[in-house]
């Protein structure tokens, strides 16, 4: 939960379409069709410098630009959830372009830019899903000034990534997404296409694991202090050795720029993702129909109840899988399948987890006394996804 004038941020910039050519000429001009591999140790960096690193991997990070349409009423083509996890407008942010709004212009079609990275020598490439919008396509520009007509494989609007591939080349320098989990205080390197200038890189530390930020995707993130801007959506951030712990997606700013507080997406969450979006373009998850918040010690007081850990529900939606289970508001979950839970986002990635059809046990406290019900879990379709938790 943000708190006070905070805001979380996507990090794409929007430029009328003729910018984009001259947005990334800053890129720099190096290639090799391999793995990154910097030969240190895990945690060995230190403040000497990451020119070798950010050499090595330079060449896989790659500037993204799509054409994607504004709604009649998004009168911001970015946008960022409120401390009450409502949508907000980002100030600066709208291209003149046809419509009228007052005696200002409307947007109706513009150029979103951020940043991806490959991750093989054939064109596959990571990035953000909220860069991409509607778009069937994307361009991308390499380091070595290049630019390449990608199609947009899949997208996944839960944990925020989409599949690119570029076809005609298999020599492009790709980067492995990390085996090893990064720890607090690890080194870290972000790259991006800042601001659609091109290539850059900014280091920090790892702040913290598995970050639930309950008003955004269910996803746990990683959150670096490293300098994360406007266009470095979707951009990786590195470990010393080269390898991708998190892809670029959000910041928590009270302006809408850095201050230190930027949430990357999990390799693991990558890891989970991706294969599903090559092979399907989508990504299978259950659903159970239910809207649920983490039980704080205030919520455990409000409902007279002695636990306070699980998740509440709040909301249960008419016809679907908990609904027909006989889950009702205020009822407090408390395991899954014997498996006790925490927090609403531990339920959600349990229920996500399931594969539709199949029925999962849920423990929970009713009226201050312990049940139980088997839910047969739905499919989460892309509609039931958007931003906050889908259960």
């Amino acid at each position: 939960m943000m708190h006070g004038n905070s805001t979380l941020v996507r990090l794409r910039t929007s430029v009328t379409s003729a910018a984009f050519a001259s947005a990334l000429l800053a890129m720099t001009s190096l290639a090799h069709a391999q793995p990154v591999h910097s030969g240190a140790d895990h945690g060995d960096a230190g403040p000497g410098g990451f020119a070798d690193l950010a050499e090595k991997v330079g060449p896989a990070v790659i500037g993204v630009a799509a054409k994607v349409v504004a709604a009649d009423d998004d009168d911001s083509p970015d946008r960022s959830l409120g401390p009450d996890g409502s949508d907000q407008d980002m100030p600066g942010q709208v291209v003149p372009g046809p419509g009228r709004r007052g005696n200002m212009p409307k947007p109706t079609e513009m150029t979103s830019i951020g940043s991806g990275f490959f991750i093989s020598a054939d064109g596959y490439a990571v990035t953000n899903n909220h860069l991409l919008a509607g778009s069937d396509t994307a361009d991308i520009r390499t380091s070595d000034n290049k630019v390449y007509k990608a199609k947009v494989l899949g997208k996944d609007s839960v944990s925020d990534l989409a599949l690119l591939k570029v076809d005609g080349r298999t020599d492009f320098t790709y980067v492995k997404l990390a085996d090893q989990s990064p720890r607090a205080g690890d080194w870290v390197l972000a790259a991006g296409n800042s601001f659609g200038l091109g290539n850059t890189f900014n280091a920090g530390i790892v702040s913290a694991r598995a970050r639930d930020l309950e008003t955004g995707p269910s996803e746990d993130f990683v959150q670096i202090d490293a300098r994360i801007n406007r266009g470095d959506s979707g951009g990786p951030s590195f470990n010393v050795n080269g390898e991708v712990i998190g892809v670029n997606s959000m910041i928590v700013s009270p302006s809408g720029g850095s201050v230190g507080v930027a949430f990357a997406i999990p390799a693991d969450t990558v890891k989970m993702v991706v294969p599903q979006l090559k092979e399907k373009g989508a990504v299978t998850r259950g659903w159970m129909g239910a809207e649920v918040q983490s039980v704080t010690p205030d919520v455990a007081e409000s409902l007279g109840a002695n636990n306070r850990r699980g998740a509440v529900v709040v909301g249960v939606q008419n016809g679907g899988p908990a609904a027909k289970a006989g889950l009702k508001r205020g009822d407090v979950i408390t395991s899954v399948n014997d498996e006790p839970i925490k927090s609403a986002n531990e339920l959600t990635k349990k229920v996500h987890a399931a594969a539709p059809g199949t029925s999962v046990k849920l423990s929970m406290v009713r009226d201050n006394a312990q049940n139980s019900l088997n839910v047969t879990v739905g499919k989460l379709a892309q509609s039931q996804a958007p931003a906050g938790l889908p259960k």
